[in-house]
């Protein structure tokens, strides 16, 4: 049931951008940086940065506001191979309001489906989103 229900929409522009960033030929690190325009309920761009580790990015994003963050991390293997994972981090840190909670998070599956991702991860803490961290996360790709 959870995942028929749509609260807010994606700005057309942000599913533009997000088709040319999965679509990437740089071999760097970057983010899109997603907010909610809670007048209009719209998921819109936020910031977009190239060539940020994610301790980096962690250093920009609001510390007690709700955020998206897609990220192209590169990833090098154990075994020499290099790939370029998309993964797709809801951040919402304690304290949220429970209204921007609630529309942050029944946003994210809509927004992880018209991205095309098999799978989100999420952070209640800002400080947690480190390049250990997503590390841990990719072990699988």
């Amino acid at each position: 049931m959870a995942a028929k229900i749509k609260v807010c929409d994606l700005d057309p522009e942000v599913k533009s951008l997000v088709k040319k960033f999965r679509l990437r030929k740089e071999k760097t690190d970057a983010a899109i940086v997603l907010k909610i325009d809670t007048s209009r309920l719209m998921v819109i761009l936020d910031e977009q940065y190239e060539n940020m580790t994610p301790d980096e990015l962690q250093g920009e994003l609001p510390e007690h506001q709700p955020r998206y963050v897609l990220y192209s991390y590169c990833l090098h293997h154990d075994d020499g191979r290099i790939s370029y994972p998309l993964c797709l981090v809801f951040i919402c840190p304690q304290g949220t309001k429970p209204e921007l909670a609630m529309m942050y998070g029944g946003s994210c599956l809509e927004l992880q489906n018209i991205m095309g991702l098999s799978k989100r991860s999420e952070l209640r803490e800002l400080e947690e989103f480190t390049e250990e961290w997503l590390k841990k996360e990719l072990e699988f790709c």
